[in-house]
């Protein structure tokens, strides 16, 4: 599969349509990226320093237009991934993190609980999830939490003791792992009350209907010049001039263009490619799924077409309203042939917008996926949703999550910090992300 999936290598302005400006004004922290994680780091940033300037900036009208608003809303335990990885630390601190926001600003949320369903073959895996989980200890930052709590509660069950739980599941489901911490979120009234505390704060503020366009590094020059930084031009409202900022410090949290920036900035040889994953989901409305109450995840595939980092399988999932859906799937789309000559606009390096469009044609190899596990599962029950596409480094095995710091003058001063690869579980751990890079990665 990987030989067949072409990655984007696009960098931003790469037809010198902009040219240098030099900037007008100055912020000390600018983020690039309305995105919850992009908000989690801006709503950070002004609460640690109040007497700072803070602002975000985002191209679309209103916040969490891309991969935060095309996701599961899953709140997830932090299951998944090598213990000393960034995604189990960081999903494990923010889940805590993330029930501790919505008890605290009534965000509507449900703690649900999940299985993840095993054949007898693959019974061997959620026995060494089970393993793993054990011997999870407290993230940074976790001071507060006795020693002798669990930081994953888990719990193995039997095939007939997970169909006490969920009478639907398959007679061929021969085991099962309890997750009780994992939970379902409105995403949406979680970004607002993110937006909200930014727009509340001293020094924040939100800008959206803005391209960044250009970014340079700015060195001082001259006792009384500003200090080290990047110069950000910004296009707002599809104006043709753009106005420049200095940003003391940038925060380049936009996604599935993150790279685009990065790139702008390196020579060819080090550019870093994205690749792009879509995800479909179905909505569903029929028999087998009477009364479910709990999130079901199948293993991830196991044999010879593995992708157990890649995608958690087809799960089922519940939204507040107690309504089921399926998803995500896993579809790779590639960029046209001519990749590497793409420019920044939206007709290039935004190709993924083109296959946004829900699907009938998903849904069969979806029921036959789902049915696996929930065998009542009518075909005709299932309807095309939305689609969600996921930023990716890698096409197969694992890719952790990226915090990657340049900086503007050597090591001296001007600091970005590029965030990379952020896909799942990025909603869940995104407030531990943004305590990550304000408290460790800027200090």
């Amino acid at each position: 599969m990987s030989l067949a999936v072409r990655g984007l290598k696009a960098a931003l302005n790469s037809t010198g349509k902009f040219k240098f400006k030099s900037p007008d004004a100055a912020v000390d922290f600018l983020v690039i990226g309305g995105g919850v994680v992009g908000l989690a780091i801006a709503q950070r940033l002004s609460e640690r320093f109040p007497t700072k300037s803070t602002f975000l900036v985002d191209r679309h009208v209103q916040a969490g237009e891309e991969i935060s608003s095309r996701n599961s809303e899953v709140i997830h335990a932090g299951l998944y991934y090598p213990p000393k990885s960034l995604k189990t630390r960081l999903c494990l601190r923010g889940r805590h993190l993330m029930y501790q926001r919505c008890k605290k600003y009534n965000i509507p949320y449900r703690k649900t609980g999940k299985l993840v369903v095993a054949k007898e073959n693959q019974r061997s895996y959620v026995e060494g999830l089970f393993e793993k989980s054990r011997s999870l200890s407290w993230p940074p930052h976790s001071a507060l939490h006795l020693p002798s709590e669990s930081v994953l509660p888990t719990t193995l069950l039997s095939g007939d003791h997970a169909r006490e739980l969920e009478p639907d599941l398959s007679k061929d489901i021969t085991s099962a792992l309890w997750s009780p911490e994992t939970g379902i979120v409105d995403s949406h009234a979680f970004m607002e009350s993110l937006e909200k505390d930014i727009l509340e704060s001293e020094g924040g503020e939100l800008v959206y209907c803005t391209h960044v366009v250009r970014v340079d590094p700015y060195q001082a020059a001259g006792t009384y010049a500003p200090p080290h930084g990047w110069v950000v031009q910004t296009v707002t409202n599809g104006g043709q001039e753009g106005d420049a900022l200095l940003a003391k410090t940038l925060i380049n949290a936009s996604g599935l263009s993150t790279n685009l920036v990065l790139n702008s900035l390196l020579p060819e040889s080090s550019q870093i490619p994205m690749y792009f994953a879509r995800g479909s989901y179905a909505a569903y409305s029929g028999p087998g799924v009477s009364g479910v109450n709990h999130l079901i995840y199948p293993c991830p595939e196991t044999g010879p077409n593995k992708h157990a980092f890649q995608s958690l399988g087809t799960h089922l999932t519940l939204d507040l309203q107690g309504r089921v859906r399926f998803g995500p799937d896993l579809e790779w789309i590639s960029p046209p042939t001519d990749a590497h000559d793409f420019c920044y606009d939206e007709e290039s390096a935004d190709f993924w917008r083109q296959h946004l469009v829900p699907s009938e044609s998903r849904l069969e190899e979806m029921h036959k996926a789902v049915t696996q596990y929930l065998p009542g599962v009518a075909l005709e029950g299932l309807r095309a949703d939305y689609v969600g596409v996921r930023p990716k480094l890698v096409v197969s095995g694992f890719q952790d999550f990226v915090i990657r710091k340049d900086y503007a003058n050597g090591r001296e001063g001007g600091l970005m910090v590029s965030l990379l690869g952020i896909e799942s579980p990025g909603l869940t751990a995104s407030l531990g992300i943004a305590e990550h890079v304000v408290e460790d990665v800027l200090s």
